[in-house]
């Protein structure tokens, strides 16, 4: 067994598109997803499970409809299931995702973000 541990900016440095989680590791039935984001993605919600949002290295804000929570570099969120939210970076911003296995990056919603493949770095 390989005792080697997961670099991160290693990994991020691997990312080249925005709003594109991939994968760095699992525990559990729990997957950590690596992204980097700019500008707003889409209002959706996660029906069966919380979503955890941390941030890497940069600026994150989550909307929700009655207010929203602003995160710094080093931060952490759980949005909770159900609750409507719509993640914005003004600037690139680095996070992890922490969720379940098979959560579909785009909650409830289906457009041209939502990712069919999930992928591995």
């Amino acid at each position: 067994m390989k005792y080697d541990p997961i670099n991160l900016r290693e990994k991020l440095s691997k990312i080249e598109e925005h709003w594109s989680p991939r994968i760095i590791a699992e525990m559990n039935d729990y997957q950590f997803k690596l992204a980097k984001i700019a500008g707003e993605f889409v209002w959706h919600h996660h029906a069966d499970t919380d979503e955890v949002f941390l941030v890497i290295e940069g600026n994150l804000e989550i909307e929700f409809k009655d207010g929203k929570a602003s995160l710094k570099s080093g931060e952490m969120f759980v949005v909770p299931s159900g609750v409507a939210h719509r993640p914005v970076a003004k600037k690139e911003c680095k996070i992890m995702l922490i969720e379940p296995k098979g959560v579909k990056n785009t909650g409830n919603v289906d457009n041209k973000r939502t990712l069919e493949d999930e992928v591995w770095i």
